[in-house]
């Protein structure tokens, strides 16, 4: 069984995002151990890339941040390596296909396995060309995460019933970003999974309220959180760690709300 699984094992969850390296590797290992400790269910990682066209400016900001720091793929594997020994909730990468290649896909997934990750996320690999990367994931056992934007029902169909981990399912269409209001029918999108795969299904993009995280957990197995903690740690840099606990502390606690 996929070892992702286990972060929907105890009702609905949280999953909180930071960009690696971002304001240093040393902060992000700290983010961490907190977040696991404040109660996230899964957490998931992004590899700074220069050009990450699914983000928006916050995440964008992150990438050049986490570079100019001087955070490298090999750096970011290192410390998560370490991490481990601490880490024991799922971890999952969010990164494009040009750094998967440029590091070797083979190198790439043997490097996941050694550090313990247990899915990968490409926003720019399209359901129609999986197969550049599902094979390498399968063989080295990482589950490449499915990602189901509100699009025509035959293609949300097709995508869940080949979905590995857990299905992302995309709130709203456009880049990532903090949202006062998600008008995508969810229910309708999470349905629609439901009736392909029992794969567990987690909503993101624009949530950053206790109410959204709530909302979104009524309607799908969890919710996920991204620029809303990258906007904390912009906000206080290297004295962050505090400051995110709280949030992933508060998030938690509205998606478990939903369980009672």
């Amino acid at each position: 069984m996929s070892k992702i699984r286990k972060a929907f094992e105890n009702g609905k969850a949280f999953i909180p995002f930071v960009t690696g390296g971002d304001p240093t590797l040393d902060v992000t290992e700290q983010l961490l151990y907190a977040m696991q400790d404040a109660g996230a269910d899964l957490i998931e990682i992004g590899i700074p890339f220069s050009d990450p066209v699914a983000e928006g400016i916050v995440i964008q900001e992150a990438n050049e941040r986490a570079l100019g720091a001087g955070c490298t793929t090999d750096k970011l594997f290192d410390m998560i390596l370490r991490a481990r020994q601490r880490v024991t909730v799922p971890m999952v990468f969010l990164t494009y296909v040009n750094p998967i290649y440029t590091y070797g896909k083979e190198r790439f997934m043997k490097r996941c396995v050694e550090c313990g990750m247990d899915g990968i996320i490409v926003p720019d690999l399209p359901y129609e060309e999986k197969e550049e990367l599902s094979g390498v994931c399968e063989q080295y056992d990482v589950d490449l995460i499915s990602l189901i934007a509100p699009t025509s029902h035959e293609r949300i169909r097709m995508i869940a019933k080949e979905a590995k981990g857990f299905v992302y399912c995309v709130s709203s269409l456009g880049v990532t970003g903090v949202r006062s209001e998600i008008k995508t029918n969810i229910a309708e999108m999470t349905k629609m999974v439901k009736e392909e795969t029992d794969v567990p299904c987690a909503v993101g993009f624009g949530i950053s309220t206790p109410e959204q995280a709530a909302a979104m957990a009524r309607v799908s197995d969890g919710a996920i959180v991204g620029s809303a903690i990258v906007k904390l740690v912009a906000k206080h840099g290297e004295n962050a760690v505090s400051a995110v606990a709280q949030y992933v502390r508060e998030m938690k606690a509205a998606v478990r709300s939903v369980n009672l």
